[in-house]
């Protein structure tokens, strides 16, 4: 619903057959077809809302020939993870019975051997669509960015000791991308994952990538049109106020107090004081 690009490339394919039969009367219901869907793109944009996607990993001998798969599952946009989670313990409960049935609440990587093997275990994460530097290019547009996806991504925050979360130089990010056996949108709305990596980053990098977000977020506030005086405000009290936790001044004062001594570690100090330079030009 609402993917009114792909109207034109199914037209592509009828346009030359009807030309070729000189067919005026199907050439013109086309044509005034696909003008119907290229002003609905005009007259919508930024309004339209495509899928909602949550991985769901399924565990336990009660699930037969599920058990250790993991699927990606579009939902209707703006689904909460409370309302999957909600659905799915409501019908597996029911066929397995509620006492059996248990949801696993975080993202961390399963252990199998601490499961109880008379319990079925589900685990549902939300995920988010993942694109390579160099895709992105040709994902230039809303839709571009929600069709043929195949690939997902979510991250899971993690300290050395086992904590979720800690101090800024303490603070780990795994990222963990989806690779499915076809692209969305699809005929079903649940696509098996084929291939998992991934990804460790280190507290510098973790910082790194949350200043080009604050940078993002910053440049998307003071360009919109017309301006949002109450986006702007807030995306500035997130970025810049002297009482937020772990806010651009802290990542600085951790970070960029010292010049590091490790080759490895100065490649990332130095993107993190571009990163600085380009937020404090927004």
């Amino acid at each position: 619903a609402g993917m009114y690009e792909a109207v034109n490339e199914v037209y592509k394919v009828l346009i030359p057959i009807h030309e070729a039969n000189r067919d005026a009367k199907k050439l013109s219901t086309i044509h005034g077809k696909l003008q119907e869907a290229f002003s609905k793109i005009v007259h919508q944009d930024g309004k339209r809302m495509f899928g909602t996607y949550f991985r769901v990993g399924f565990y336990g001998t009660k699930f037969g020939d599920l058990d250790e798969q993991e699927f990606v599952y579009k939902e209707p946009a703006i689904t909460k993870l409370a309302e999957i989670s909600h659905r799915l313990e409501g019908f597996y409960g029911e066929r397995f019975g509620e006492d059996v049935l248990e949801v696993i609440k975080d993202s961390n990587p399963v252990d199998k051997c601490k499961l109880d093997t008379n319990k079925a275990y589900i685990q549902i994460t939300y995920v988010e669509p993942y694109f390579d530097t160099y895709e992105m290019k040709d994902r230039i547009t809303y839709f571009d960015k929600n069709y043929n996806l195949r690939r997902f991504m979510y991250c899971t925050p993690f300290t050395l000791d086992g904590r979720a979360h800690g101090e800024l130089h303490e603070q780990f990010k795994r990222k963990t991308i989806l690779t499915t056996s076809h692209a969305f949108p699809y005929i079903k709305t649940r696509i098996n994952v084929i291939h998992k990596e991934e990804i460790i980053l280190t507290p510098i990098e973790v910082a790194i990538e949350d200043m080009q977000k604050k940078t993002q977020e910053l440049a998307f506030a003071t360009h919109q049109d017309p301006a949002d005086p109450k986006m702007l405000q807030m995306v500035l009290q997130g970025s810049v106020g002297t009482t937020v936790n772990q806010g651009p001044l802290e990542v600085a004062q951790v970070f960029l107090s010292e010049i590091p001594n490790d080759p490895k570690l100065f490649r990332h100090h130095n993107k993190l004081r571009l990163c600085f330079k380009d937020f404090t030009k927004r």
